[in-house]
C-alpha cells in the first residue's frame, strides 16, 4: 500500500536536488509526480500528467457505477414491460449494464479531465505564485522516513500531508 505526500517547494533548483535525494533513497521517478506553473521548465523532472493533474480517474469510476446502475434498472425495466409481442430475456439485463457503464464512464471522464484534481485545488495559488507541488508515492512505511529527509535537508519546504495512494490501474 502506498501513499502520496504532498509538499511545496520554493523552487526548481530545490526540486532537482530532492529528486536526487529521492532517487538515492530508492523512490523511483515514475512515483514522483510534480505540478509547475504553466511555461515553466520542468528539463529533466518528473512532471505530473493527466491522472495526476486532474479529475479524470475519480470521474470515470463515478461515471462507470452511475451508468452501470443506470443500465441494470433500464435492463430490468425493459425485461419486465416488454413491447408487445416482444420476448426478452436476462442478456438484455447484461447488455443495457454495459452499455451504461461505458457509456458513463465514456462521458464522467470527459467532464473531469477538464477539472483539477480535488487534492491540488488547495495549492492552485502557491503553484501560481511560482511555487512547485511535488506529489510522491512511497510505501505507507516509509512515510516518516521520507517526510524526516525532505525537512531536514530541506527546512524551507512546506509539507502538506498525506493521502491513500489510489493507482488508476491496479
Amino acid at each position: 500500500m502506498r501513499r502520496r505526500i504532498y509538499f511545496l517547494v520554493p523552487e526548481l533548483a530545490t526540486a532537482k536536488a530532492i529528486v536526487d535525494e529521492l532517487l538515492l533513497a530508492r523512490i523511483e521517478a515514475r512515483h514522483m509526480h510534480l505540478v509547475a506553473r504553466e511555461g515553466t521548465p520542468m528539463a529533466d523532472l518528473p512532471e505530473a500528467d493527466l491522472r495526476q493533474k486532474t479529475d479524470l480517474i475519480e470521474s470515470a469510476e463515478r461515471g462507470l457505477a452511475v451508468g452501470g446502475a443506470t443500465g441494470v434498472v433500464a435492463g430490468l425495466v425493459a425485461v419486465t414491460f416488454p413491447p408487445a409481442g416482444v420476448v426478452l430475456g436476462g442478456g438484455l439485463v447484461a447488455a443495457t449494464t454495459l452499455a451504461g457503464a461505458g457509456f458513463g464512464a465514456w462521458a464522467s471522464s470527459m467532464i473531469g479531465i477538464r477539472l483539477p484534481n480535488r487534492e491540488i485545488r488547495q495549492y492552485e495559488q502557491a503553484i501560481a505564485d511560482g511555487q512547485i507541488l511535488m506529489m510522491i508515492d512511497v510505501p505507507k512505511d516509509r512515510v516518516e522516513e521520507i517526510e524526516a529527509l525532505i525537512k531536514d535537508h530541506h527546512p524551507e519546504v512546506e509539507i502538506g500531508g498525506t493521502e491513500p495512494h489510489k493507482p488508476a490501474f491496479p
